[in-house]
Formats: structure tokens, C-alpha cells, sequence
């Protein structure tokens, strides 16, 4: 059943999520030259499924939004508009230019686009096991974009000698938390549980001490920790190594939210509500703390999440359904 809080916000979360993924401009489309001409003219001739919310990660984690409300929430939501703007976006020959983009471009997106990819996916084919046509259809015509992020994957991890770990898109560990849903389905998530103890398995004493940084919208102690409650069969004894007793964190101020990178903390605060929701579930002890420390973060950063400047706009929505979504 979806919770009294995310109908009550779905309407909101919903019509900003569908009007900025119709947004092309402004649009911080990255180009590599690789000979004169190479630029497309603009940012949909490149990206026909994902040109919107400034840049294509940002329109692919809209688009699950719209996806996950459909859903859950659809009387709430303009049902029609969504679903007619997926048929739009979504046709064989957009999802075909996606993908020979992505493969002319290895490193492009890693990992966090391709882990919101595989997001964006892995919630259309968990739907269509339910039986919807709708959910059925998309999830086919997205499954090579799928198929290419995940074999992407397994031509990556096993050459990463080394985790990212600061707060920003190159993260590692948030780069498969979100992609470990659809690998299990491929059957392919050995591949991400291997990395992810191999990079994480002998942390201890996590310095949140140094948290946040200047531009980090994910925590990353937070993020690695709810990883690895994710891989762990007993996440308990390394939880215990690496945390402090008692986690106590204040949300982020954020000085100037028109600054691209400081409203970043926006986003901070609603990922770290989202940590230590999860987190709540693996530590009974600490339950009422940390939900009451998610409680804090999130009511920093959700009057923010519409209507804001679009620095935060394009993006934030999808850090307040994952904290709002109990399934997330």
C-alpha cells in the first residue's frame, strides 16, 4: 500500500518530473570532439528518449519518477500525459540512437548514469511482472539500453582497482546499490556483490566527522553503508566496525541554491534521509534515532524539491521519492 506521505506528495513530484523532462534548454550537454562537426546541433538529436532536466542522467532519473508514481499513485498523477509522453520518448529508433551513443562513449555516465538506467528498467520490469501492458511494453523497448549498462558493468568492475568514494555522480558504492535490483535479475550480481566487498568489505570507522563536503549531494559513508547492508548476508558485525556509535549528523545549509554545485546539499540532505531510513531498518537499536534524524534532513530539503531554481529542479525530485518510497 503507498504510504499516506508519498500520495499526498505525488502530485507535485509528478508535474515537476513530467515538465522538465520536456525541458531541452538550457542544457549542460557534454561534448567530446572527436573531429570538426562532431557536436549535434542540439541536445535531442543526440539523446532522442533522454534530452530533458539539463542533462541525461537527470532526465533518466526523472523519468523513473514518472514511472514509480504511475505505479503507485495513479490517480494522483496526469496518468494520460505520462504515459503518452513514455511512447513518445521511448520508440525503437530513440532507444537504438541511446544505445550506440553510450557504446561510441565507454566511459560516459559511469556509473551513475548507468546505474539510474538500469533503475529506470528494473522498476518498468518489476511492473510488468505485475501484469501491466503498458509496463510490458517499455520495459521491452528499454531493454537494450539495459543490456548495454549492465555488460558495461562487467567490462568495468573487474579493471576498478579502486572505489570512488566522494559525494558526487562517480560515487561507486551508490553506483551499485542502484544497479544490484537489476543485476539479480539478469542473474549478474555476483558481478556487483564481489566489488562491492572487495572495495568495502575492510572499511572501519567511517570519518563522518569530514562530512559534507562543499558540492557532495550523497553521503558517502551513508551510501557505502547502505550498500553493504544490501550485500552482506549479516550486515550487523560490519556495520558495528564501521559507523559510530550513535550517528549524529545536521543538515546541510545550503548558501546559494543558484549555484549549481552548493545546491548539491540540497540533494545531500534528502540522500542522507534516504541513507538512514535504510539504515534504521539494519540497526533496531537506533531505529527511533535515525528516523527521526531521516525526519530532520528530509523537512530541510523538500520545500525545495518544486518550485525552486532549476539548478535544484531538474534533479532533486528523485532523492525525494527514494526517501519517501518505502520500497526504496
Amino acid at each position: 500500500m503507498t504510504p499516506p506521505e508519498l500520495l499526498g506528495a505525488a502530485p507535485e513530484l509528478a508535474a515537476t518530473a513530467l515538465r522538465t523532462v520536456q525541458v531541452e534548454f538550457p542544457n549542460g550537454l557534454r561534448v567530446d570532439y572527436a573531429a570538426p562537426g562532431d557536436a549535434p546541433h542540439r541536445p535531442r538529436d543526440r539523446h532522442p528518449a533522454f534530452y530533458g532536466s539539463y542533462d541525461w542522467h537527470s532526465a533518466v532519473e526523472m523519468h523513473w519518477v514518472l514511472a514509480r508514481l504511475l505505479r503507485v499513485a495513479p490517480a494522483q498523477v496526469a496518468a494520460a500525459e505520462i504515459r503518452a509522453v513514455f511512447d513518445e520518448h521511448w520508440t525503437p529508433a530513440a532507444i537504438a540512437a541511446e544505445v550506440a551513443f553510450a557504446a561510441s562513449s565507454p566511459g560516459w555516465e559511469r556509473p551513475y548514469g548507468w546505474a539510474w538506467a538500469l533503475t529506470l528498467h528494473e522498476e518498468l520490469a518489476s511492473w510488468s511482472d505485475d501484469g501491466d501492458p503498458d509496463a510490458l511494453r517499455w520495459a521491452a523497448a528499454l531493454q537494450p539500453l539495459a543490456d548495454h549498462f549492465l555488460g558495461a558493468y562487467a567490462r568495468w568492475l573487474p579493471a576498478a582497482t579502486y572505489p570512488v568514494r566522494y559525494g558526487l555522480h562517480p560515487n561507486s558504492a551508490f553506483g551499485l546499490l542502484r544497479a544490484l535490483p537489476a543485476a539479480r535479475r539478469a542473474g549478474v550480481d555476483g558481478l556487483l556483490t564481489d566489488a562491492a566487498r572487495r572495495w568495502f568489505g575492510a572499511d572501519t570507522a567511517a570519518p563522518l566527522r569530514w562530512e559534507p563536503s562543499g558540492s557532495d549531494f550523497l553521503s558517502p559513508a551513508l551510501t557505502e553503508a547502505v550498500l553493504m547492508t544490501a550485500v552482506l548476508p549479516d550486515p550487523a558485525p560490519w556495520l558495528a566496525g564501521f559507523l559510530p556509535d550513535g550517528v549524529a549528523l545536521t543538515p546541510a545549509g545550503v548558501g546559494d541554491a543558484a549555484d549549481g554545485q552548493t545546491a548539491h546539499l540540497h540533494g545531500l540532505n534528502l540522500s542522507r534521509a534516504w541513507c538512514l531510513r535504510r539504515l534504521a531498518d539494519a540497526l533496531p537499536g537506533d531505529r527511533s534515532r535515525l528516523l527521526a534524524s531521516a525526519a530532520e534532513h528530509a523537512a530541510a530539503a523538500l520545500p525545495f524539491v518544486s518550485g525552486s531554481h532549476y539548478t535544484v529542479e531538474h534533479w532533486l525530485v528523485a532523492y525525494a521519492l527514494l526517501y519517501l518510497d518505502p520500497a526504496y
